[in-house]
C-alpha cells in the first residue's frame, strides 16, 4: 500500500505522481494529567441536554435527561432536550422534553428533571443514521460516513460568500489535528454550558474548547507517566510525531456525563511502544471503565508476524489512522503500517464501550501480510447491522473454496463486509479481477473510504442496498450490500462500475447528499454523480472550477434538511484554501478562503482534512490549530 502513497497508478502524469508523494510523506498506564479551566458563571437552572446516538432499523431513538441547579433559594428549573435521528429514508424526527425540580434547603437546590423525545422513521430498516442532530459525534457525521450535515440553518447558499462570511478565528493546539474535530451541543462543563468543540492531536493531547470563543475547558493527554508521543519510525506519512491521528467516537449515553473514546500511541522511556484505547468523560476529561486498556492481539495464523501458529499484533508495526467505528455498543479499530515496514497484517480489533474489554478480532491476511487499513483516516461504515470497508494491498488467495471464499482467509486489497456476531468474520466481499496485479504494484483499493448509500428504488420499486468507494485505480465501484461480487479473474461482477470519470487516484472519501455523490480524487475537480434508477450517472453531473492537488479532497455538506445544500473542502497547501460550493452545480463557487486577500488564510494545511460544520461555523484542522469560519456579521 505505501499507506499513503509512495506509488500511485501508472495513470498518472508526472506532476501528479510528484505532489501524491509529497502529500504522502508528510493493560493501563497511570492516568493522565488533566487540566480543567473555569467558565463563566450558568445561568440559574439551565439543563444540558445529553446526547444522542443514531436510531437503525425501524428509527426510534430515545431523548436525552437533562439537570438544573441553582444555588441559594433552593429551588432549581432545568430543561433537557433530547434528539433523535430515525433511518436513512426520507423521514427524520425530534424529540424534546422539558421538566421542572424543586430542592428544599436554604443552601444548593438541585432539580433533574428527565424528558423522553420518540421519533419514528418510516425509512427502509436496514439503512444508516441521518445526520440531522446538532451534534457531530463521529467521522463525517454517521456510521454510513456520508459527510452530511442536516440541521444547518444559519450556512446558506445566499450567506456564504466573501461579504458576509469569513475567519472567525484560529485555535491554537500543541500538534497537529490529523483527526476530524468532534462537537457536542449544550454541555454541562467547567461551571456554565458550552457548545464544545473536542480536539485530538498528534502530540497526545485531547482540548474541550468552547465552541465559540475557544477558551479551554479541559485539556488532558493520552500518554502514561515519562511517556512521549510514539517516533515517526523513520516513515514520512504521520511526522514527527504520532499520538493521536484517528477522528475518536463519542456516545454522549455512557459514562456519567457521556463518553469519548481515543485511541493513542506512545513511547516509553524504555523504547517500548504502546497503543491504548481510553475512553475520556466529556466534562472533565476524566478515564472511565477503569481505562486505558493496553491493545494486543493474536489471531490463528502463519503470516507475518506469526508465532506459534498465531500471528501477533506488535504496537510498534501500527498505526491507527482510520477513524473510530462505534456500532451496537462496540468501539472498532482498524490498523495501518509505517511505509509498508514488514512485517504486518490486516487487523480488526473491536472493544466494548462499556468496558473497555476486548471484544473481538480478525485479520484479513492471517497467511499472509498487508491488507493494512487506513483509507486516508475515513472510517469503516455501516448500515447499522455490518461493517464495510477497503483495506490496502496485500495478499489474496484467488483460490477459492465452494463458497466463494479465499481458501487461506486472506483478503488484502478488497471490498469487505464484515458481520460483527457471534464473531467478527468477512460476511462477503468484492476483489477486482485484477486485484493481485494491482496489489503487486501498489495500486490499492485501501486509499479510500467505504460509503453506505440510503436504501434506493429503481424504477420498477426494487429497492437497492448499496455502498460504494474507490481507490488508487481511480475506478468507483458500487456493490450490492447484499450480494457484493466476491472475485472472479476474467470479469467484475459488481453493480456498477465507473471507469475514467475520476481522473486521480482517490486518497480520500466521498460524500452523499440529496441524491448525489461527491468525489474529490488526486489532481481532479469535485465530481458530483447524481442518483436515478438506484445507479451513479455515467458521467459526472457537474463539477468544481477549481481542480485540487494531492491528496484530493473529503468532501462535507451542509444543509437545513434538503435544502440550502453547500459542499465544503480543504484545499491542502503551503496556505490551505477552504472551499464552499452551491450542492446543486459544483460550478457556482460561493467562497474560499482567498478571495479577500490574507483575511481569510489560516496558514499551511493538513493532509487528509475534511471541512466539519456545526451550528453556523466551519472547523478546519491544520499541522497547528483549528481554524474557525462563520457569518462576520
Amino acid at each position: 500500500m505505501l499507506m499513503n502513497c509512495l506509488t500511485l497508478s501508472g495513470r498518472l502524469s508526472v506532476l501528479l505522481l510528484a505532489a501524491a508523494f509529497a502529500a504522502c510523506s508528510g493493560g493501563s498506564s497511570s492516568s493522565p494529567a488533566t487540566t480543567t479551566t473555569g467558565a463563566s458563571s450558568p445561568a440559574s437552572g439551565a439543563g444540558a441536554a445529553s446526547g444522542t446516538t443514531p436510531a437503525t432499523g425501524g428509527g426510534t431513538n430515545t431523548g436525552s435527561t437533562g439537570s438544573g441547579t441553582s444555588t441559594g433559594a433552593g429551588t432549581s428549573s432545568g430543561s433537557g432536550t433530547g434528539s433523535g435521528t430515525g433511518s436513512m429514508g426520507s423521514n427524520t424526527g425530534t424529540g424534546t422534553g422539558t421538566g421542572t425540580g424543586t430542592g428544599t434547603g436554604t443552601g444548593t437546590g438541585n432539580g433533574t428533571n428527565t424528558n423522553t423525545g420518540t421519533n419514528t422513521a418510516t425509512g427502509p430498516a436496514s439503512s444508516t443514521a441521518v445526520a440531522n442532530s446538532p451534534d457531530v459525534a463521529t467521522y463525517h457525521n454517521d456510521i454510513g460516513r456520508t459527510g452530511q450535515h442536516l440541521n444547518e440553518t444559519a450556512l446558506t447558499p445566499a450567506t456564504v460568500n466573501a461579504t458576509n462570511f469569513g475567519k472567525l478565528a484560529v485555535f491554537p493546539v500543541d500538534g497537529a489535528v490529523d483527526a476530524e474535530p468532534l462537537y457536542l451541543a449544550a454541555v454541562n462543563i467547567a461551571g456554565g454550558t458550552h457548545n464544545v468543540l473536542y480536539v485530538a492531536t498528534e502530540n497526545a493531547s485531547v482540548y474541550a474548547l468552547d465552541a465559540n470563543t475557544g477558551a479551554t475547558l479541559w485539556q488532558t493527554t493520552t500518554l502514561g507517566a515519562g511517556e512521549t508521543p510514539s517516533d515517526d519510525h523513520g516513515c514520512p506519512q504521520i511526522t514527527p510525531k504520532i499520538g493521536i491521528t484517528a477522528t475518536p467516537v463519542i456516545d454522549r449515553t455512557r459514562g456519567p456525563h457521556g463518553a469519548m473514546y481515543v485511541v493513542g500511541m506512545s513511547k516509553d522511556g524504555s523504547g517500548g511502544y504502546h497503543q491504548r484505547i481510553h475512553a475520556l468523560d466529556v466534562t472533565t476529561g476524566a478515564e472511565l471503565f477503569g481505562g486505558p486498556t493496553e491493545i494486543a492481539a493474536s489471531y490463528p495464523g502463519s503470516g507475518a508476524n506469526s508465532s506459534n501458529g498465531n500471528v501477533i499484533f506488535d504496537p510498534a508495526q501500527y498505526a491507527e489512522r482510520q477513524s473510530l467505528l462505534l456500532l451496537n455498543g462496540v468501539i472498532y479499530t482498524g490498523w495501518t503500517s509505517h511505509c509498508d515496514i514488514q512485517p504486518y497484517t490486516g487487523w480488526v480489533i473491536a472493544y466494548s464501550a462499556d468496558t473497555l474489554k476486548q471484544a473481538g478480532v480478525l485479520n484479513l491476511t492471517p497467511n499472509g501480510s498487508g491488507g493494512a487499513i487506513w483509507m486516508s483516516g475515513a472510517g469503516m461504515a455501516s448500515d447499522g447491522a455490518s461493517i464495510y470497508f477497503l483495506d490496502a494491498n496485500g495478499t489474496f488467495d484467488p483460490t477459492l473454496n465452494a463458497a466463494d471464499q479465499p481458501v487461506l482467509g486472506d483478503y488484502g486489497n478488497g471490498f469487505l463486509k464484515l458481520s460483527p456476531a457471534p464473531a467478527l468474520a468477512v460476511a462477503d466481499y468484492f476483489e477486482a479481477s485484477n486485484t493481485v496485479g494491482e496489489s503487486n504494484a501498489d495500486e490499492d483499493l485501501g486509499s479510500g473510504g467505504a460509503l453506505v448509500l440510503p436504501d434506493l428504488a429503481d424504477a420498477g420499486g426494487a429497492i437497492h442496498h448499496l455502498a460504494l468507494g474507490a481507490g488508487k485505480d481511480s475506478i468507483i465501484y458500487v456493490v450490492n450490500r447484499d450480494s457484493m461480487g466476491n472475485f472472479d479473474s476474467n470479469a467484475d461482477h459488481i453493480y456498477q462500475e465507473l471507469s475514467g470519470q475520476i481522473t486521480g487516484p482517490e486518497f480520500g472519501m466521498p460524500a452523499y447528499f440529496n441524491n448525489t455523490v461527491y468525489f474529490g480524487s488526486i489532481g481532479d475537480h469535485i465530481k458530483a454523480f447524481g442518483i436515478s434508477n438506484a445507479r451513479l450517472s455515467a458521467t459526472p453531473t457537474s463539477q468544481t472550477p477549481t481542480s485540487f492537488g494531492s491528496p484530493g479532497a473529503t468532501p462535507s455538506v451542509s444543509a437545513n434538511g434538503s435544502t440550502n445544500g453547500i459542499v465544503w473542502a480543504a484545499e491542502n497547501g503551503v496556505i490551505a484554501v477552504l472551499h464552499a460550493y452551491d450542492a446543486t452545480n459544483l460550478a457556482n463557487e460561493l467562497y474560499n478562503s482567498n478571495q479577500s486577500g490574507s483575511r481569510d488564510q489560516f496558514g499551511p494545511g493538513n493532509k487528509f482534512i475534511t471541512p466539519m460544520i456545526a451550528n453556523g461555523k466551519v472547523y478546519v484542522g491544520t499541522s497547528v490549530s483549528v481554524a474557525v469560519f462563520g457569518l462576520l456579521k
